[in-house]
């Protein structure tokens, strides 16, 4: 296999490092904001009528989405004192996020959690980060700077009818900020007892309505700990650098050009280190007819290249197009409706552990969407039809359809439900892969291998009670067909164990969330998920271990978050979270402290002292064949505006 020319080293600035000084006294009042977006604190009010895009691809608030949807702010991000995306996505306490080495993360919605989680499709600014090797992310090497995000949008349950295959529990939509946004400067250090950041941003005109900024990073992430002891000898490196291009022309057309280019090296213990680089570009061009009209294109690049020593290398080409157009049709009709194409080729390495069959793929994606959103009772009403069509290398069409009703009597309460299909495609690893031990092929994929499916019935509530606070409750009930099963030979040696899709699973829970301004210079957020799963096998099935390896889920989780503005512009933040136990294979429950002290002594700087994980020296997450555990960590982080 040819050798592939890896991107160019990123060089980086430093911020410097500034001390903390001790504060004045004064009277209790509201820390100042710095005018800078990226800084912007919202109300709750506010906050409910964000205008998302990930529910109908098209803008609508949150307080009247048929779906149960999460928005993390910028501003949430930046005070929770998290220093990467999975941390990030912690917030959302609807999804499951387990650490189980220094850089890799299980990461998953309303259960099927695994380290190669492959029910939940992620995007960012529109840019599908999931790999056709197993329908999952990498989370090492998804290293934005998180000042650059402008929210996190998630849909809790499906979205393939607008978002297509493996969008089954869920779509993470991570959207930057526009080069408009972030004009001026950024420089940020960060160093700790586990973590060191640096990283720096600077943005400006070109000419009267373009834009641009450039980024550069750099983070160094120490290794975790065995549970017996001694270090897991498994430490992260990586940087990462890209910019952005925005642009408006003749009042209705605006158009973005950006990429990212990044290098990461991840220790395994006692071998050679894994290797990863790539890059992406990214072209996206819109034409505005009117508020509820427009007309994108969006097309992109992705290249991708993993070395694991002694388990597999992948090279990997993804090209994208995608168009959608919205429109009314008379008074009552808004429709969306698309086209997508998307080819990903790939080049991997057979070793003694895993062999592919072939070891180079190109798969083919052909998809149709269409759907509209019909105004049975004008601002009172709303009946949403949609299904999304698709052609894959591995099955037929597949047909994803969705109906989604809203009821809204006011401004302040929306009651929705939902019933929608879904799939998850096939990938490598289910047809292609056989991995061994010695001579013996123990585990071999299957040519065969079907989608996954699941049928989902949804039900949810929205209020904003009184003037301060908001209440968001989703329920769910799913029922999965033709998942991942491990079927040993009928008669003869035990191997090789191929895989089928003879699992099934019906799954129910419900989620709460609870944001409260409980002074103008306090304000809570509290939430609470219930899950529970129940497997079966289909008759002929074999499967010796129950389906129990296609997710390990806690019953229940619970988190309590508290943002305070104390006097001199210093902010005071704590995160208490709950995760119940892993059945199967069992991890204790565990509860941990997060706190957060800020204080911005000018407009232009802020000083952060955090403190993760604080109530233990350390704690398991998820399992692993050698148990790794988080350990408490302290960081203190400069950040500098200019």
């Amino acid at each position: 296999m040819a050798p592939r020319r890896r991107p160019a080293p990123l060089y980086l600035a430093a911020a410097a490092l500034c001390l903390l000084v001790p504060l004045p006294a004064r009277a209790v009042e509201p820390a100042r904001q710095v005018e800078a977006s990226e800084l912007k604190k919202l109300s709750i009010e506010e906050l409910m009528e964000i205008d998302v895009t990930s529910v109908s691809r098209r803008s609508e608030r949150v307080s009247g989405a048929a779906a149960a949807i999460t928005v993390v702010t910028a501003e949430e991000i930046r005070r929770s004192g998290v220093t990467n995306l999975p941390e990030a996505l912690r917030l959302v306490d609807a999804l499951h996020v387990a650490r189980f080495n220094s850089g890799t993360w299980a990461i998953s919605g309303r259960g099927f959690n695994i380290g190669t989680a492959n029910k939940l499709l992620v995007l960012i600014d529109g840019r599908s980060i999931y790999t056709p090797l197993f329908a999952g992310v990498f989370w090492d090497v998804q290293d934005l700077l998180l000042e650059d995000i402008d929210r996190i949008e998630v849909i809790r349950g499906p979205g393939a009818a607008l978002w297509g295959a493996n969008a089954v529990n869920g779509v993470i939509n991570i959207i930057t900020k526009s080069a408009k946004e972030v004009q001026g400067g950024l420089a940020k250090l960060g160093a700790g007892t586990e973590d060191r950041t640096v990283a720096f941003r600077y943005g400006g005109a070109l000419g009267d309505r373009s834009w641009y900024r450039t980024y550069g990073k750099y983070r160094s992430i120490d290794a975790l700990a065995f549970a017996a002891g001694g270090s897991a000898e498994d430490p992260l490196r990586t940087q990462q650098g890209g910019f952005r291009v925005d642009g408006e022309r003749a009042e209705r057309d605006s158009y973005t050009l950006q990429g990212d280019v990044y290098r990461a090296a991840s220790g395994l213990f006692r071998h050679e280190d894994s290797r990863m680089n790539g890059g992406n570009l990214l072209g996206r061009w819109s034409r505005r007819f009117s508020e509820s009209s427009r007309l994108d294109v969006r097309a992109y690049w992705d290249r991708t290249f993993r070395r694991v020593p002694g388990q597999f290398e992948e090279h990997r080409d993804t090209w994208d197009l995608d168009l959608l157009h919205a429109l009314p049709l008379g008074r009552r009709h808004e429709v969306v409706w698309g086209l997508g194409y998307r080819v990903s080729s790939d080049e991997v390495e057979n070793t003694p552990l895993i062999v592919w069959d072939p070891d180079h793929r190109a798969q083919e994606l052909f998809s149709a969407f269409g759907q509209d959103e019909i105004a049975l009772v004008p601002d009172r009403w709303r009946l949403t039809i949609g299904t999304k069509l698709e052609v894959h290398e591995y099955t037929d069409l597949e047909v994803q359809p969705s109906l989604r009703l809203a009821w809204t009597p006011n401004d302040h309460l929306t009651l929705w439900a939902a019933v929608s299909r879904a799939v998850r495609a096939p990938t490598r690893i289910d047809e292609d892969s056989r991995f061994l031990a010695g001579p013996v092929v123990v585990v071999q994929g299957n040519g065969d291998f079907e989608s996954e499916e699941v049928l989902a019935w949804e039900l949810g509530y929205r209020i904003l009670p009184r003037p301060g606070m908001s209440f968001d409750l989703a329920t769910f009930y799913n029922v999965y067909d033709h998942l991942r099963s491990q079927e040993p030979p009928a008669s003869g040696p035990p191997f090789p164990i191929i895989l089928a899709n003879k699992l099934n699973a019906d799954t129910y829970g419900a989620e709460l969330q609870l944001n409260v301004q409980a002074a103008p210079w306090w304000r809570l957020y509290g939430a609470c998920t219930y899950f529970h799963k129940r497997l079966s096998l289909d008759a002929d099935s074999r499967d010796p271990t129950g389906g129990v390896q296609e997710g390990d889920d806690p019953g229940h989780r619970f988190a309590v978050r508290s943002y305070v503005d104390l006097p001199g512009a210093v902010e005071l933040d704590a995160w208490l979270r709950h995760v119940g136990s892993l059945p199967d294979p069992f991890i204790p429950s565990y509860t941990e402290l997060d706190l957060r002290l800020g204080w911005r002594p000018t407009e232009r700087l802020e000083l952060v002292l955090a403190g993760q994980n604080l109530l233990h020296d350390q704690h398991a997450e998820f399992p692993t064949s050698r148990p790794e555990e988080v350990q408490r960590s302290v960081y203190g982080k400069a950040v500098w505006r200019f």
